[in-house]
């Protein structure tokens, strides 16, 4: 699996490039840095392109990704995304899925989220973008912060299709 990872803000940078750490061997990530996010620190691992680099191949809709997430995705980036703006290599990229019918998840990073920030997630659900903030689950019995961000990372996983073993999974005891 060809998977685009975009980081965008300084919030929850390093939540973004842990899922990054966690990506298991058989997926390959691309990984997109805004100025903002590389202002912040540098990875080593996969990828990396400048935000500025319009004609990086993940902007192109003839690169095979197979899904995209925006982890942390900051309100200017989704409201770009919502209104297809795509002034920088985190929202060709994303325009590119969204034209190409490849999965797109966004995990906001806001709180709390105001109408137009609602209004503009609801029109990206609305058009198959999967919205999903970094919600810790607490019935999960995580017991540190690193337990807390794997759920998330997991949670994330699972949407699109990444097998993990990130997090205990909730069982169904047989009757």
């Amino acid at each position: 699996m060809r998977l685009v990872v975009a980081v965008t803000g300084a919030s929850g940078v390093e939540l973004g490039l842990k899922l990054v750490s966690k990506l298991p061997e058989r997926v390959t990530g691309y990984l997109i840095l805004s100025e903002n996010a590389r202002r912040v620190l540098e990875h080593e691992s996969h990828r990396v392109y400048n935000d500025d680099d319009i004609a990086a191949p993940v902007a192109s809709g003839s690169f095979p990704s197979d899904a995209m997430i925006v982890v942390p995705c900051s309100m200017n980036t989704l409201a770009k995304i919502a209104c297809g703006i795509a002034d920088n290599l985190v929202t060709r990229t994303a325009a590119v899925m969204l034209k190409e019918n490849r999965p797109l998840l966004l995990a906001p990073r806001e709180m709390p989220l105001g109408t137009i920030a609602l209004e503009n997630m609801l029109k990206l659900s609305r058009l198959g973008v999967t919205i999903a903030p970094p919600v810790p689950g607490y019935y999960s019995g995580h017991a540190t912060v690193e337990e807390m961000e794997d759920f998330m990372i997991g949670k994330w996983f699972d949407l699109l299709g990444i097998e993990h073993t990130l997090y205990k999974r909730w069982r169904i005891e047989e009757l």
